[in-house]
């Protein structure tokens, strides 16, 4: 058996797919999506969930199944499938102490032999761009998710980073000062929509939104200049310390690229550095793809000892 499911749990959805792991390619007409209420009880979110996988395997024949991967967001025990989502965090609370392992094992009936595994959602993004996507053969690259938060992973030859001195702790910047407060205050969607309506008194939706005003309205352009130049000055320490060359960038910010995107490569040019800027070609089929590859046995062996830093 070579083939696994992986699963990109968001803060409003599930999508699932099935992976060739032999070809290593996302096999067409597996993929599937479903909304999922993130407040509601833990049994109605994991029969959405289910409801979705199903799909995915009903395709391709559950006797063909290798193994199931999640990407999921943290705070998570990636050991163990433990949710552990709580306080301040917005997704899936009555998921909290909850065995994701036990439960979706139950409902879908798979025997104690398939593994069910789970990683990052923002390093599962970032394994399969540096696998099969715009990073392959980059030894060393940062991957950023850019959306209603500010994701982030270091890769080299393939395998996460998530310690040591040339990368911030656990391989994540969200949470590092930056000007008046911390980078995911200034680089994720709600930076947008507050720094618009603090300038012109109007709310906006997304970041959609403020792109198509650039060529009218001067605030929407001063923002995405602002938000590509402190980018680069934010990315600058870092892609230096980790010799990356190459940042790959996902997420539904990155649909503003053409407009953000020069002023981050001007950015980075001023601070003298040479790296290469990619967006995704895998887009949102990345981090399920990602999932899939931790049924990779190889794959797995080295990567199982970081998740409990995750």
């Amino acid at each position: 058996m070579h083939i696994a499911i992986g699963i990109d749990i968001g803060g409003s959805h599930i999508s699932c797919g099935a992976v060739n792991l032999k070809l290593n390619q996302l096999i067409p007409g597996t993929c599937f999506e479903a909304k999922v209420d993130n407040k509601a009880s833990a049994d109605d979110i994991l029969n959405s969930w289910t409801g979705a996988i199903i799909q995915s395997i009903e395709v391709v024949g559950t006797t063909q199944i290798a193994g199931i991967g999640f990407a999921m967001p943290g705070p998570f025990d990636y050991v163990n499938g433990i949710g552990l989502f709580e306080g301040n965090n917005e997704k899936y609370p009555e998921l909290y102490g909850v065995n994701i392992v036990t439960e979706i094992r139950s409902r879908l009936q798979i025997a104690d032999t398939i593994p069910i595994r789970f990683i990052n959602d923002a390093t599962a993004f970032a394994v399969s761009e540096a696998w099969i996507g715009v990073g392959q053969g980059t030894s060393r690259l940062i991957a950023l998710t850019l959306g209603t938060g500010f994701g982030s992973a270091f890769i080299s030859d393939g395998i996460p980073v998530l310690e040591g001195d040339t990368v911030p702790e656990y391989g994540c910047v969200w949470h590092l000062p930056f000007k008046d407060g911390i980078s995911d205050d200034y680089f994720s969607t709600r930076w947008f929509e507050k720094s618009y309506f603090s300038l012109t008194g109007k709310r906006v939706n997304g970041v959609k939104e403020i792109s198509e005003l650039v060529d009218t309205d001067a605030f929407a352009r001063e923002l995405l200049i602002g938000y590509g130049t402190n980018m680069g000055d934010f990315l600058a320490p870092w892609i230096r310390k980790f010799n990356a060359g190459q940042i790959v960038i996902g997420g539904n910010i990155t649909g503003a690229f053409d407009k953000f995107g020069k002023y981050l490569l001007q950015s980075l040019s001023n601070h003298h550095i040479d790296c290469g800027v990619s967006l995704s070609v895998l887009k949102e089929n990345a981090a399920i793809i990602g999932a899939a590859r931790l049924i990779d046995e190889d794959f797995f062996g080295k990567i199982e000892p970081l998740l409990v830093k995750m």
